[in-house]
């Protein structure tokens, strides 16, 4: 476990210029005991595991595009807070139980969002074309 969490923290540190790492540090002791492992086991080929409790990628989060799955509840309680905030670019953070569930929690907004952050969806395009809509591609 050890090593594996190292090689992928060296990956993210890599293509983040040294912003995201994944911590060796008690939360993730805790994460992966509470699965039955230590740090020096070995898991079996193809096992998940978490370990970390984080979303956030500077804690040792990771994101995971689950645009598909969500809750047509929580997609209109996206758009409703970001008109009632008044930011045409605004990022939210909720807090689900399951994406594909209709509870949440709203707990930041963010007026700069980390727009890279949301592959495979188009966002930063999205952005441009808010920008400068006289710009944005014609369709045939």
């Amino acid at each position: 476990m050890r090593e594996l969490i190292e090689r992928q923290s060296r990956r993210r540190a890599a293509a983040t210029g040294g912003e995201s790492r994944i911590p060796l540090d008690a939360e993730t002791v805790r994460c992966v005991g509470a699965q039955g492992l230590t740090l020096d086991a070995v898991p079996q080929p193809e096992q998940r595991l978490q370990v970390r409790n984080t979303a956030n990628l500077h804690t040792g989060g990771t994101i995971h595009d689950v645009t598909a799955e969500l809750h047509p509840v929580l997609r209109e309680a996206a758009e409703k807070a970001a008109r009632v905030l008044d930011i045409p670019v605004t990022g939210l953070d909720f807090l689900v139980p399951a994406v594909d569930a209709a509870e949440y929690v709203i707990i930041e907004a963010n007026e700069r969002p980390g727009l890279a952050n949301h592959e495979p969806q188009p966002t930063a395009e999205r952005f441009i074309d808010l920008l400068f809509p006289r710009s944005r591609a014609v369709t045939a």
